[in-house]
């Protein structure tokens, strides 16, 4: 599907936005910026690419190459949830956890698990032990642990419980694969066929990846390729209220800050949520990646980079983002 373009002057921008937003590319990897479902700007960059570790060389990007988006991904799994619950073949948010896991009924019967319900997954407040402050190259992170486990849904779910659930934001993986597996479960099928079926092919998304552990599960914390425009797809979906493929009732719920995190930011269902001028809506994931929705604005950018788990690996985002916002015309 061959997008409309715009012009910056068409769009309310100054006429050099190219030349600024070039200015502040640096070392990324790709930028798509859409206005009003048209393309305002796209470049592309070269460098080295990985997947999970496993580099891919240097690699010259275009607009059909994809890319990790890294935990870009548990976003994209929100948005599966709500079509999957628009279906009826996952529980609601309200509903206790570990009732949809009968496969562990020594941590269903365990009181200390009682008030675990499935919102606290889609908001990463499950109140259990999880560390993923660590380096991702040891299993002394939460993440890598997980994938390390036999099973993963168990090793999850009988992690220490250390606070009341719902009280405090904690990033985590497991929490988007809990999720997942609830979607796997009521689907009767992996999730990647879930995804392909019902979100992107509707929504004229070409090929994609999705990186799988050694149980042959589909990562749903960071394992989604997608091509730059195909995420600015996705994200102006969210933009046009679900584009009949995300119940917009769901979008509704999932973009609302449900927990504060500080600093004009929140957490919604596997969505972040600036709650400053102008509110956006978020994925971001690991090495620079970004997806961020300006619902006021009629804007989306999609941003692929490759400094991954380098501590400054937002700062060139941030810095395009930031130009982008201040070359619009008053």
């Amino acid at each position: 599907m061959e997008l409309k373009r715009i012009t910056p002057r068409e769009a309310g921008f100054w006429p050099d936005l190219e030349e600024r937003l070039a200015s502040r590319f640096g070392d990324l990897h790709g930028l798509v910026v859409l206005k009003d479902g048209a393309l305002l700007f796209e470049r592309y960059g070269k460098g080295e690419d990985h997947s999970w570790g496993v580099s891919h060389g240097v690699v010259t990007f275009g607009p059909a190459t994809p890319h990790d988006l890294r935990s870009v991904t548990k976003s994209v799994v929100g948005l599966l949830y709500g079509i999957a619950l628009a279906d009826g073949l996952v529980p609601p948010p309200e509903e206790p956890l570990l009732a949809h896991f009968p496969e562990y009924p020594d941590l269903a019967a365990d009181p200390a698990r009682a008030a675990l319900k499935v919102e606290h997954a889609l908001t990463m407040t499950l109140g259990v032990e999880w560390r993923e402050d660590l380096p991702y190259t040891t299993p002394e992170n939460s993440e890598i642990a997980m994938e390390l486990a036999p099973d993963r849904h168990r090793f999850i779910l009988e992690r220490p419980v250390v606070e009341e659930p719902g009280r405090t934001w904690h990033y985590c993986g497991g929490a988007a694969a809990i999720a997942a597996r609830l979607i796997v479960k009521g689907a009767g099928e992996p999730l990647t066929e879930f995804a392909r079926k019902r979100l992107f092919e509707p929504l004229g998304v070409g090929s994609f990846e999705w990186l799988a552990g050694d149980d042959g599960v589909h990562s749903a914390a960071s394992g989604l390729r997608l091509t730059p425009r195909d995420l600015a797809r996705i994200g102006q979906a969210v933009l046009d209220g679900g584009a009949g493929v995300v119940p917009s009732w769901w979008l509704d719920r999932a973009l609302r800050p449900r927990v504060e995190i500080g600093e004009g930011a929140a957490y919604g269902y596997q969505w972040w949520v600036g709650t400053g001028q102008p509110p956006f809506a978020a994925g971001y994931g690991n090495g620079g990646q970004r997806l961020v929705v300006y619902p006021d604005l009629a804007l989306v950018v999609a941003i692929t980079a490759g400094r991954y788990d380098a501590p400054d690996a937002g700062e060139t985002p941030q810095a395009v983002v930031d130009e982008l916002l201040a070359a619009r015309l008053a």
